[in-house]
């Protein structure tokens, strides 16, 4: 990506946390791919229920990590497809599970442990990086197309802050 941005909030608990999600999730377009890093328990399935809240996905549906499933669907204003890559050897792997069928498709792609998988992901991906401060606080670094960062930035500033 030729042209990006980057932004750090710090989320001050799990309901900032899903509020950005949501954030991001009203703004994410079809066939959107959203790659989340951190270490266990920074944030990245609650964060991934705030984007399942912005697309609109039904309440009814409890978003879960899929680290033994490895992918969740939901059905919304577009697909969600909901990955946790932790249990993968690599990239390699993703043939398995038909991740180019995915990212071909119209929906939008969240990766959990995204990082593990990094060679295979698109260029035009989001960067969502989730640094554990303390028991309540992340530092959350969206990393991506200028033009989208900003607008997010905006929106997160109106709606989050």
């Amino acid at each position: 990506m030729t042209d990006e941005a980057s932004i750090e909030i710090l989320s001050t608990g799990a309901t900032v946390t899903h509020r950005m999600g949501t954030v991001v999730g009203k703004a994410a377009l079809p066939g959107d791919v959203i790659a989340l890093s951190g270490e266990l328990g920074c944030g990245k399935t609650c964060f991934t229920g705030g984007i399942a809240e912005g697309l609109g996905v039904e309440r009814t549906f409890a978003i879960t990590s899929p680290t033994f499933t490895l992918i969740n669907e939901y059905p919304a204003k577009c697909r969600l497809y909901h990955m946790d890559v932790y249990r993968l050897d690599g990239a390699a792997d993703l043939d398995d599970l038909g991740f180019d069928d995915i990212l071909a498709s119209e929906g939008v792609v969240v990766i959990e442990w995204a990082d593990r998988i990094s060679g295979a992901l698109p260029q035009d991906a989001m960067h969502v990086h989730f640094e554990y401060i303390d028991e309540t606080r992340r530092k959350i670094s969206l990393r991506g197309d200028k033009k989208r960062i900003q607008e997010l930035a905006k929106a997160i500033k109106t709606e989050v802050e």
